[in-house]
């Protein structure tokens, strides 16, 4: 297998789903070897009934935000695994995107 320049970039995947995937997108991440991987629980800091007044919206305390390190490829990977796997390519299931990471210190 070859390999280059654009194989060792790293990226910060953010994926935001309901809380009952939570297992199963881990247990696929890991799968993946995908092991830097962080969980929280989502809940926004704004009052709801600004959200509501403001934006139409309900705030929702069922969800999960899981972010991960990994390679690009990696990363493009596990995209289409949330698209085939856990259907993140309709409406209502989830949202999941990269940013590329450029310098580290440390």
């Amino acid at each position: 297998m070859m390999i280059n320049e654009t194989d060792n970039k790293i990226s910060f995947l953010t994926i935001i789903t309901g809380r009952n995937k939570k297992d199963a997108l881990l247990t696929a991440l890991l799968d993946s070897d995908i092991h830097l991987i962080n969980t929280i629980y989502g809940k926004g800091t704004v009052k709801a009934n600004f959200l509501r007044n403001a934006l139409g919206l309900v705030p929702e305390e069922n969800k999960v935000v899981i972010t991960c390190i990994s390679t690009c490829v990696k990363n493009e990977i596990v995209l289409r695994m949330l698209e085939e796997k856990f259907g993140f390519n309709k409406p209502n299931t989830g949202i999941a995107f990269t940013a590329p990471i450029d310098k580290v210190s440390y």
